[in-house]
């Protein structure tokens, strides 16, 4: 078990980010969830913490395109939490549109969302992540920038952007504090949300041309990020980790 931590997640109702926050609370870590509706934080608290009770487990609504609310989410952590060890940036947005038919109001969202909301989030924690002596912050991207996803040109470039604001980050941060920043690209995580949308035929292609011919779930996703999080982390930076099963090989 890791030494406690305290850890910031937004997008924390997210398939798989709920999933992550369920992993650090079970290491007995501090977090800090965050999600767009206290509404739905609330509803995924019981499932986080079934009897309510459990003091390591905060929530608060923030809107990581908004540099106003997160500057209210960063207050709400040095309050409640006072130093950030490990931050991530789960939140994303992910329309699926024809290319021809993306609108300049929806590239704007998406890109807004995705790279623009990482951009802030971290600016807005950095000041407390400074405080801790190993700081992690981890993005999450997509696997679908390696070889292109159809009906998501706004959200597979708004993620390759967040690759290179993550290398960026870890040669900046680096230089001065023992913040470390990486990236963790999923393939086609089937979420029970995805798997009531996604066609069969789809799946059944991923699940081909893996090595593991399975679904990807999200659990497969979650020790990546509690590993890249950890103190056996600590000289890793600058990477992009990729957890797709064997979908993509580079």
């Amino acid at each position: 078990m890791t030494t406690a931590r305290n850890v910031v997640i937004t997008g924390a109702a997210g398939g798989i980010s709920s999933e992550i926050t369920n992993r650090f609370l079970s290491n007995g870590d501090t977090v800090l969830a965050s999600d767009l509706y206290q509404e739905t934080l609330d509803e995924w608290r019981t499932r986080w913490d079934s009897d309510g009770a459990n003091p390591s487990l905060h929530t608060f609504p923030a809107d990581v395109s908004d540099e106003a609310s997160l500057a209210d989410l960063a207050e709400a952590a040095r309050e409640r939490l006072g130093t950030v060890d490990v931050l991530i940036n789960a939140a994303g947005h992910f329309p699926q549109t024809p290319f021809e038919k993306i609108s300049g109001e929806e590239w704007r969202r998406v890109v807004e969302v995705n790279l623009s909301g990482t951009f802030y989030t971290v600016q807005a924690l950095l000041p407390l992540i400074k405080r801790s002596e190993r700081g992690r912050i981890i993005n999450i991207g997509s696997g679908g920038m390696f070889f292109g996803v159809p009906m998501q040109a706004h959200y597979i470039a708004s993620k390759a952007g967040v690759m290179g604001l993550t290398r960026v980050l870890a040669r900046e941060l680096g230089n001065d504090y023992p913040i470390t920043v990486n990236l963790v690209t999923p393939g086609l995580v089937v979420t029970p949300a995805a798997a009531a949308v996604l066609p069969e035929p789809l799946l059944a292609m991923q699940r081909d041309m893996r090595s593991f011919h399975r679904d990807e779930v999200p659990d497969d996703v979650v020790g990546s990020v509690f590993f890249l999080a950890s103190d056996d982390a600590a000289f890793i930076t600058g990477q992009t980790l990729n957890v797709d099963g064997g979908l993509t090989m580079w």
